[in-house]
């Protein structure tokens, strides 16, 4: 039997192992070699510098939107699937499969045969594979400690945990792979394994290293968690699953608390992960940044996130997670703001000098708050989750929850684009998120503490 301390532990790892992802491949990493390779490919076709980093842009934000309707729409037909078999672990093995193919299928994005189509093809694989699997993982934490006060604790604790995991690989990739002007690593170090900068290599070898990483740290995982075996039941029916999921969605006007929480949790998040996909696109595009600064960037936003995520979890288990989830959402919101103010030679509108790094300073400020604020909310948002939802349906309401978040995973990104395509800028793209935010914000007033079920 394993301990209770195990199962945590092992639940733990499951964050550690895919968060590089989210750090190395969605934000830091790879989005900006995307979005530079496709750049220089459209500059190369005649198109002027300005527009074609904004079509780079609106390019990876339509390949993001495919990728989050595909996971809305399976998402809770699938978990309604686990939970009518009670087998969870199987699902995450076999998602856990595309999550390295994806990845690892990155290394086919050389600038000299560089595809658009085929990078997205790789990088939405990895990506939804790396979704479903957090859809059943995150069902498991209910069931990892009999106190029901405990979840925003361990949720935010995991959290941390996989934070402090994607600022390793960062500082792995930095240090051994990434390539800087000087063609020197930030250790001083010519790229390992002969890795050429002028091929990519040293970036491209990042969808291999997220794989390895990925590959290593789910052992703890699958060594020490378990499905319960009290509730297992048939096989899966897909037919099933879709009856009982239709069943759940119809009592949905009955619990008008889950409700609003789903749909509150729908444009917050949305927001969130439009601030993540696009701040090292933006950082590249609109402040001339190198792939260097956007990563050590990165350490400072995965840092600032994993020490709010463990704080967060402590004011969860004592105030609850409602208002961790405001708190977060009125941060961003403003930090939003700033973000939208900079420009190379402008803050909130007041004119700087020539070579002035206020923007610089001030967006690695947006960077540390962005990783305090969205770390602890997307730690609370799990931990509200397990309040809202059926006990007996844990999985399809995690299912739901990643409906949520990808139903209109397409919105921000779509917005992002579509502005970003009209205005030709893509300051003015990211403008979207401060409206996204504040919905989300205003439906949390009709979200019960502790949900229809207490």
């Amino acid at each position: 039997m394993t301990s209770t301390r195990k199962r945590i532990w092992g639940w733990y790892f499951f964050d550690w192992a895919s968060q590089p992802y989210n750090t190395l491949l969605l934000t830091f990493i790879f989005g900006p070699y995307f979005a530079q390779t496709a750049t220089e490919a459209l500059i190369g076709d005649g198109m002027e510098p300005a527009a074609a980093r904004a079509q780079a842009q609106a390019y990876w934000g339509y390949g993001l939107t495919t990728a989050g309707i595909c996971i809305a729409i399976l998402a809770p037909i699938l978990g309604s699937v686990a939970d009518g078999s009670g087998k969870r672990l199987p699902w995450i093995k076999g998602f856990s499969l595309l999550y390295v193919v994806g990845s690892a299928g990155l290394w086919w994005t050389a600038p000299a045969e560089f595809s658009v189509l085929w990078a997205l093809f790789f990088f939405g694989i990895g990506l939804i594979g790396m979704e479903f699997a957090t859809i059943f993982t995150n069902s498991y934490l209910p069931e990892l400690h009999p106190d029901p006060d405990e979840r925003g604790r361990i949720s935010g604790s995991g959290w941390a945990f996989g934070y402090l995991g994607g600022v390793l690989a960062l500082v792995v990739m930095l240090l051994l792979f990434q390539a800087g002007d000087s063609g020197l690593t930030m250790a001083g170090l010519r790229p390992v394994f002969g890795l050429d900068p002028a091929t990519g290599a040293d970036t491209r070898i990042v969808g291999p290293l997220t794989a390895i990483w990925f590959i290593i740290f789910m052992i703890p995982f699958f060594l020490f968690m378990r499905d319960n075996p009290q509730k297992q039941g048939t096989s899966p029916s897909l037919g099933t699953g879709l009856k009982d999921l239709v069943v759940t969605l119809k009592g949905l006007p009955e619990n008008p608390s889950l409700t609003a929480y789903l749909v509150s949790a729908m444009f917050y998040r949305d927001a969130l992960n439009g601030m993540y996909t696009f701040g090292g696109i933006y950082a590249l595009g609109v402040l001339g940044w190198s792939i260097m600064q956007i990563g050590i960037f990165g350490i400072l936003a995965a840092l600032s996130g994993a020490v709010f995520c463990w704080i967060g979890g402590r004011v969860d288990r004592r105030v609850g997670p409602k208002p961790v989830i405001v708190w977060c959402c009125v941060t961003l919101i403003l930090t939003a703001g700033l973000i939208l103010s900079l420009t190379p030679k402008s803050i909130m509108g007041i004119a700087l000098a020539d070579g002035s790094s206020v923007p610089d300073i001030a967006f690695y400020v947006a960077g540390a708050l962005i990783g305090a604020a969205g770390g602890a909310l997307q730690a609370s948002s799990r931990s509200m989750m397990t309040f809202q939802a059926n006990p007996e349906r844990m999985t399809e309401a995690f299912g739901l929850y990643a409906l949520s978040g990808k139903a209109t995973a397409f919105l921000a990104p779509a917005l992002i684009a579509i502005v970003s395509d009209v205005t030709q800028s893509q300051r003015l793209g990211i403008a979207p998120v401060v409206g996204l935010f504040m919905l989300g914000l205003f439906l949390l007033i009709w979200v019960k503490p502790k949900g229809d079920f207490a």
